[in-house]
Formats: structure tokens, C-alpha cells, sequence
């Protein structure tokens, strides 16, 4: 499966009282990069109102391994693992730059539903080859 990377810097209001990224920020840099990753593929918002579906996300399950802080620069990639039937498998690791530490890594299951009625149905064979036999980026 190809991998898609995106890189962001830490703002200070992203931080805790800890002193590190909030969990809760984390959720949001995965789903940006699933985001762009998709965009990358040529596959936006009016893409996918053309096609009559959208993503939704079902599940996400984060394993926090290290902190990251304000001001620090994180890489995030994202790969789709599978997409069978209305579901789609996307992984991810966020690690900080330069010195490559692994800091989180994620999977999360995403639905495709039909606008119309917003109920699954099977992601469309265009977004399958797409995010699946493309090469890397």
C-alpha cells in the first residue's frame, strides 16, 4: 500500500497542562492527513460528492508512545491498509523531526456512506485502485 506523508508544526495552543500536545490534537493531525493524502490522490470534497459518497469515521484507536511539544516539527504518514466492502483500514505514525522518534501510531476504521441516504455502501472500485495499487508519494 502506498504511504502518504504530511508534515506540521506544533502550535503553542495545541499544548495541555502537561506541557504536550493534547490527546485530542492528535486525532485531528491524523484526520488532516488522511485529508490530504486523499486530496493528493485527486479525490476532494467535490470529488467525492460526484462519486455520492463521503468517508465517515467509525473507530480510531491512538497508542501514544511519546510527547511532542510547541514549536517542535512533526512528520505524519498514513497508509490504507484495506478497503473491503463500505470499510476502509487506514494506519498512521506521527514522528518528530529531524531525529525520526516514533511518537504515535494509529488505526482507524473509516465507512463510505452514500450522501443521499448516509448509509454504507461499498466504496467505490475508482477509490479502491486509487488509494491502493498507485505508487508511493
Amino acid at each position: 500500500m502506498q504511504r502518504f506523508t504530511t508534515r506540521l508544526r506544533v502550535r503553542h495552543y495545541e499544548m495541555d497542562t502537561l506541557g504536550h500536545v493534547n490527546n485530542a490534537v492528535y486525532q485531528q493531525y491524523l484526520e488532516q492527513a488522511a485529508i490530504e493524502h486523499s486530496e493528493h490522490l485527486g479525490f476532494d470534497v467535490a470529488r467525492y460528492r460526484q462519486l455520492g459518497g463521503v468517508f465517515v469515521l467509525r473507530r480510531i484507536e491512538i497508542d501514544y508512545r511519546r510527547p511532542a511539544v510547541a514549536g517542535e516539527t512533526l512528520e505524519i504518514s498514513t497508509w490504507v491498509h484495506e478497503m473491503r466492502g463500505p470499510r476502509a483500514i487506514r494506519r498512521y505514525e506521527i514522528r518528530r523531526q529531524p531525529d525520526d522518534v516514533l511518537l504515535v501510531t494509529a488505526e482507524a476504521l473509516w465507512a463510505w456512506v452514500e450522501l443521499a441516504t448516509m448509509r454504507p455502501r461499498p466504496v467505490p472500485a475508482e477509490l479502491i485502485h486509487a488509494f491502493t495499487t498507485l505508487g508511493e508519494s
